[in-house]
Formats: C-alpha cells, structure tokens, sequence
C-alpha cells in the first residue's frame, strides 16, 4: 500500500509544481488586481499541498513521528512569513515572496529526506536569516544616502576577502571561510552584494572613461583575491555581474567585449597554476574516463538524473545519498532522481521567473543607482544557477557553488534572502515613485481644470499639454 501511495504521490506532486510553475508566468499576463491575488493565494495552496504530500509519503516510509513535527514547525514558519511580509509591506511583491517560499520548501524536503540532521541545521538557519530578511526592505526604503559611499563597500568587501584567503580553512582546494559553532560563514556570498552595491553607486556618479577604469581596478583586486584564495567560482560570479552591469551602464559594446576577451585569458592562465581546475576540466569532458581520480562525482549526479528520468523514482526509491555531497553542491541531481525531471524543469522555472520579476523592477526604477543594484543582484542570482545546475549536468565544468534557497547552507540562505529583501525594498521603492507621480500629475491636472474657464479654451489646452509632460520631468527630476 505504501509503495503505491509513494508511485502515485510523484505524479500529484509534478502536477502541482508545473501548476504553479506555470501561474509564475500568467501572473504577468492580468493586469486586474483580483485576479494577480487570487492566482498568488492559489500558488500558496499549491506549494502546501506539495510539501504535505512530501512529508506524507516520507513519514510513511520511515515511521519517524519526528517528521510530524518538523513539518508542522516547517507549515508555521511558510505561513509567517507570508502573513508578515503582507502585512507589515503591503506593497510587497507575492511572486517574489511565493518564490522564495517554494524554493526553501523544496530545498528543505530533499534536505530531510537526505540527511535529518541537516535539515533542523537548515532551518534554524532559515527562521534567523528570514527574521534579519524581513528588516531589509525598510532598510533599503528609509536609507537614501546608500549611494554615497561606493568606496566603502568596496574597501569593506577586500578586506574580507583577503581575510578569508589568509586564515579561512580550506575546503575541496579552496579557502572559502570559517566555522563558528558548528555554521560555516562564508564571506564571498556577503561580498557579493556590497559588490553590486559599489559598482552601483561608482557608475550613477560617473561613466567617464577614467571613471571606468577605476572601478574595473577595484572589481579586478576582488577577483584576483577570490583566485587567491583559489574561489573560482565566487571569483566567476562577481567577474560576470560586474560586465553585466558595466554593459547596462554604458551601453559600448566594445566593454564588453574587451571584459569577454580578459576573461577568457584568465581562465586559460587559472587553468594551468591550478590542479584542481585541470582535474575539473578533464572530469568536465568525460567523467567516466576518470571515474577513479576525480569523476566519481559528476558521474553520480549524470546516473542519478538518468535513473529519475522524467517522472523520478520517488522519495524514498531512488539512491540520492549516492552521491558525494548530495545536500550541497549536487542537489539538483537529487531532487532530479527522486522528484523527476520534470520536476527539476519546474524548479528551474520559477527561478527564471524570479530573474524576470528582478529585472521588471529593474527597468521600472527611475533611480539609476537603484536600477543597477536591482539589476547586478538579479543577474548575481540567475549566474549562480546556472554554474550549479550547469556544472551537475556536465554542461559546463563544475564550479562549487549552490543552488540559492534549495541547497545547504548558512551563509548562501541568509546572503540569498538578503538578496531578496533588497529587491522588495526597491519594489516597494518603485511603487512609492509611482504614486508620487500619480499624485502630482493629479494636482496639475486639478489647477488646469480649475484655470480652464477663466483663461480660456487653447490655454486650458496648452497647460494639459505640460501636465502630461510632467510624468517626464518628474523622471528626471528622481535622476
């Protein structure tokens, strides 16, 4: 009975999470605010009825009345965070929020099915760095001067690198940070974001040549910091988000491809000082062919996939412990074996769609220090999935980081839902300059409309032409 209730769950739970991979897009597609709310409120049911058929069928499997409780701590902590990020920002995006959700939801169903102990780590992890999370949006709408102080970021974020790649402990053949009581703290995931925020406010104060120049030295003492400490894939991260932002900024190709060109020849030069980016290349082009000496990884995670196929082998069924680090680095493969492919597309949807809600904000912000960072901490997000769902699929060679919000991990969960804090802060910022507008556009109008029947019809007509044009002065003015 068991294992039928386990081979019908798999099919119920890839239904529901291509149902709500799927309102992640028509959401965008209605402009009628009950009906966005309801699709947001059915994304929630959705996603609560994936993790209680998860944890159904794994309580079922093991028995554990400790996956009860676990759930029900996992139920409180969704429904708080969606209740106070409501209430307390009402003009707070749901998508972002139901997102961000789902992914932590899923994340933790593979983490206790693969490890328990991992997953009460994960979130105790997960309640701090939601609690610090719910700060930031107010943070980030109350302090105006964020843009000033450029420099210090920068300064700030070498300083922790270099502090990392002096003392930080050593893991895989890269120094990434260290353990405090029991929790790793990695600072490059932190760094990351005051990186975005330098090269945010050195670009709204100038894009002069010299300008230019100067902010590339201060990126480039990061990245050479980061392949000090031999974080190639942090280092990686930071080197895209910054000709991301330095393309946006200016819009001169020549950038861009001047950045392509000094890239490609620092990743020639890292691959011969460095051993283990030679053994991640060559496991890179055929794992098997080295199966002994550094494939065994990658080879697991390409066997995992393949096993799941589309519809997975279902939690419980499949042999996700298999594979080295499962938890971290190579989750995808596991919720891929489990939960199927179909399921791992999905998962890589919504996060497509959180990409794309970041650069909607983006593009609306009118500040253009505010429109970077929106713009810098996306395309930071969307690269580190890409490296890790990239590097367990034998696509590009593996770099070593996680999947946000889905793997273990303390410093990668707080960094990320930081990220996220941000973003609703600018997205609650770009509301509050639409209603500025709005309101403004409505006052002119209301003295026009007053003026009209004492100075006459065209000069009634020629003051509605100024107050239409007054939305773009109003642009230029927040500039």
């Amino acid at each position: 009975m068991v294992n039928i209730v386990v081979e019908l769950s798999k099919y119920l739970m890839i239904a529901l999470m291509a149902a709500y991979t799927f309102e992640c897009f028509s959401v965008f597609a209605h402009r009628d605010i009950y009906r966005k709310k309801s699709i947001l409120f059915n994304q929630n049911k959705l996603m609560f009825l994936i993790q209680f058929i998860a944890y159904l069928v794994m309580y079922l499997k093991t028995l554990e009345i400790k996956l009860v409780f676990f759930y029900l701590a996992q139920v409180v902590l969704l429904v708080a965070t969606i209740a106070l990020y409501t209430l307390i920002y009402p003009r707070v995006s749901r998508l972002i929020v139901n997102n961000m959700c789902m992914l932590l939801c899923i994340g933790l169903i593979m983490i206790t099915r693969l490890t328990y102990t991992k997953a009460t780590k994960q979130f105790i992890i997960i309640v701090v760095s939601m609690a610090i999370s719910l700060v930031v949006p107010v943070v980030i709408r109350k302090l105006t001067f964020l843009e000033r102080y450029g420099y210090f970021y920068a300064i700030v974020g070498m300083l922790a690198l270099a502090l990392v790649a002096i003392i930080g402990k050593t893991s895989d053949g890269a120094k990434l940070g260290f353990s405090i009581a029991g929790f790793g703290i990695q600072p490059s995931e932190f760094v990351k974001i005051l990186f975005v925020f330098f090269v945010a406010s050195s670009f709204k104060k100038s894009t002069a040549f010299k300008d230019i120049v100067k902010t590339t030295i201060f990126a480039a003492v990061h990245v050479l910091i980061l392949v000090a400490s031999t974080d190639l894939g942090a280092a990686l991260i930071i080197f895209v988000v910054y000709l991301v932002m330095l393309y946006v900024a200016t819009r001169q190709p020549l950038y861009m491809l001047a950045g392509l060109a000094a890239g490609s020849g620092a990743a020639v030069v890292a691959y011969h000082l460095f051993s283990h980016v030679q053994t991640r290349v060559t496991v890179w082009r055929d794992p098997f062919a080295v199966y002994q000496s550094g494939g065994y990884q990658v080879a697991q995670s390409l066997f995992a996939i393949a096993t799941g196929s589309w519809f997975g082998m279902g939690l419980y069924q499949g042999n996700p412990t298999d594979i080295p680090v499962a938890e971290e680095d190579f989750i995808f493969s596991a919720i891929s074996e489990e939960m199927g492919l179909i399921f791992a597309l999905c998962l890589i949807l919504v996060c497509v769609s959180c990409y794309i809600m970041f650069l909607n904000i983006a593009m609306q912000l009118r500040n253009r220090f505010y429109k970077l960072v929106a713009l810098g901490l996306g395309t930071c997000y969307i690269f580190q999935v890409f490296l890790t769902i990239g590097g367990v699929t034998k696509f590009i060679p593996s770099t070593g980081v996680t999947l946000p919000l889905v793997s273990y991990g303390g410093s990668s969960v707080l960094s990320t839902l930081i990220m996220f804090g941000i973003i609703q802060g600018l997205y609650i910022l770009r509301e509050d300059e639409e209603e500025i507008i709005e309101k403004r556009k409505e006052e002119e109008l209301r003295g026009v409309a007053r003026r009209a029947p004492q100075t006459g019809q065209g000069t009634a007509q020629k003051r509605k032409k100024k107050a239409t044009k007054f939305e773009e002065i109003e642009k230029q003015r927040i500039r």
